[in-house]
């Protein structure tokens, strides 16, 4: 071997030794992405708003054809699908009640805490946590009593509301604005406005029961 091969070789060496330490490139496994998550998760919340939706429709049909009739047996309805769509209903900077939990740490576990939730429920075994007191300050200067409940009351509270909406909805009349879903003051107001122009008022009555809502927060 004469001076140039031997020198060839002293860099092929090089080379393989400088490469020695890394690993193979088709010996490295693709990691999950959090696209690939991100889309099933997505997928499932669609998958749940739609079965949710459906059993609610039902619940409305039965309610708004059969007006003599009597719930009895609403409880299976607080399922995974429901408590799991309620709980992607709430606020995600809410403040914690005295669990102290928040949204992003449960959502961080969702699967086995929305699990066990149900259960709970199911064999009767969930309590409601007391409400963390939390007071607001009012234009006058007085303080409103404001209750925060724990996060999974508020899941179970949302899940209850929409299978009691579906029901009682039915029943409401037309010019009724209070606490109702896709409705609120501002369309009172409107309504109101509509009445007075398009009819003859010769009374309008204002009636507010001082601190009505306090005892009940």
């Amino acid at each position: 071997m004469n001076d140039r091969e031997k020198s060839d070789v002293a860099v092929v060496a090089m080379k393989l030794t400088n490469k020695a330490g890394e690993p193979a490139a088709e010996s490295v496994e693709p990691r999950a992405t959090t696209k690939g998550n991100a889309d099933q998760q997505t997928t499932r919340r669609a998958q749940d708003r739609e079965s949710v939706s459906h059993a609610l429709e039902r619940i409305r049909q039965v309610a708004r054809l059969r007006k003599q009739e009597r719930f009895t047996s609403l409880f299976h309805h607080l399922n995974l699908e429901t408590l799991r769509t309620a709980f992607y209903a709430l606020r995600r900077d809410a403040a914690p009640g005295v669990d102290g939990l928040t949204w992003r740490a449960y959502e961080a576990d969702l699967d086995p805490l929305i699990e066990n939730l149900r259960d709970r429920l199911q064999r009767g075994a969930y309590r409601a946590s007391p409400a963390r007191r939390q007071y607001i300050p009012k234009p006058d200067g007085r303080q409103r009593p404001l209750a925060i409940a724990a996060l999974e009351d508020k899941i179970v509270q949302r899940a209850t509301v929409a299978v009691l909406n579906a029901i009682y909805e039915e029943d409401f009349l037309g010019f009724s604005y209070g606490f109702r879903p896709g409705r609120g003051q501002h369309d009172a107001l409107d309504a109101l406005a509509v009445g007075i122009e398009k009819r003859k008022v010769n009374f309008i009555l204002d009636a507010d029961i001082q601190q009505f809502l306090d005892p009940l927060s």
